[in-house]
């Protein structure tokens, strides 16, 4: 594909510094840029690829003053980063669209397809399943029973959704995530344990994003829910009964036990540790590897194992790097009093 600097500037609403006429071929970083190729400068640190870089166009802030010469022309806009990720969507939007079933695909008579759907190789779709307008269902996917798949959503392949289990319009499922597979219910009996049945199922709202390898464990009744609009990296654990509110984002490998309750628009960064049965506020962050055991109110940045808040765990930080020093002290003292 091919773009004018100036097509590219009325998508964004941009202000050129530059040529417009300027042809774009390609999507590039600035540090590595090529003739043809469009890039974007939102990170200072980069600041000083871009009076070498061999790109075309560049997308900048509005308050971008260049300290020396530039070779390349300029794309203004009020936030570079958002401008650049509106761009990659209309981007990917414009490749190939997949439609089409596959002969080689299994379809239960009873399921519903909507128009314009995708089916991929060896795909199955379970009894009274429903597929909803436009959505891919990658090769090697599995929708069972009874499942529901929203409009315009996409499940890569070998994605399992179980049995019941329901996932709403305009969500991305990224390869070898499991949706609807038993809670880690059991009840202890003696030195054995009785397997509880989990007969609930798990609803997926809109806008939903899904890493790789993510599991997301049934209800044992009712539903395990994720709201609109959250994020999910890969490799995360979100046991059954948990709720995680709007717009809530989690990084890889957070792990979410049963039956809690997570807020809207909070951040859960890398392998955070979230215990059960407790109930976590909006607008909560918390920090990389962090443990949760107790209840946290919103508006909170929480870091440690447990997890306190930040400024209370940055001093014990700091008293901890002091431990060695303070150990000698006591031990000199306790060496001069006998």
């Amino acid at each position: 594909m091919e773009y004018k600097v100036q097509d590219i500037a009325n998508l964004l609403q941009a202000e050129i510094t530059g040529n417009p006429e300027a042809l774009i071929r390609t999507m590039c970083k600035i540090e590595d840029g090529c003739e043809g190729g469009l890039t974007f400068l939102a990170n200072p640190k980069y600041t000083r690829y871009i009076y070498e870089t061999k790109a075309t166009a560049v997308i900048v802030g509005q308050d971008f003053v260049p300290e020396h010469p530039l070779s390349v022309t300029l794309l203004k806009v009020p936030d570079a980063y958002a401008a650049f990720a509106t761009l990659l969507q209309f981007y990917q939007s414009q490749k190939a669209n997949k439609t089409g079933i596959s002969s080689k695909a299994s379809i239960a008579p009873t399921a519903t397809i909507g128009e314009e759907v995708y089916v991929g190789d060896f795909a199955v779709i379970g009894d009274f399943a429903v597929i909803g307008n436009k959505a891919k269902i990658y090769p090697h996917t599995y929708v069972g029973d009874h499942a529901s798949v929203g409009k315009n959503t996409t499940l890569y392949p070998r994605v399992t959704l179980y049995e019941d289990c329901r996932v709403g319009d305009n969500c991305i499922i990224h390869a070898g995530t499991v949706i609807g597979a038993d809670g880690f219910g059991f009840a202890p009996q003696g030195e054995t344990f009785l397997k509880v049945p989990q007969i609930g199922n798990v609803v997926i709202e809109d806008r939903v994003e899904i890493g790789a390898n993510t599991c997301i464990d049934r209800a044992t009744i009712g539903s395990t829910t994720i709201k609109q609009d959250v994020k999910l990296d890969n490799l995360i654990q979100i046991a059954h009964n948990v709720e995680i509110g709007e717009g809530t984002a989690c990084a890889s490998q957070v792990g979410i036990s049963g039956s809690t309750k997570v807020g809207k628009h909070c951040i859960f960064a890398g392998q955070v540790g979230v215990a059960g049965h407790i109930e976590i506020g909006d607008h909560v962050i918390v920090g990389a590897q962090s443990g949760v055991s107790n209840s946290l109110k919103s508006n909170q940045i929480c870091l440690g194992s447990p997890a306190i808040p930040g400024g209370e765990e940055k001093k014990l930080i700091i008293y901890r790097k002091k431990l060695p020093e303070l150990y000698k002290r006591v031990d000199n003292l306790e060496k001069q009093r006998s």
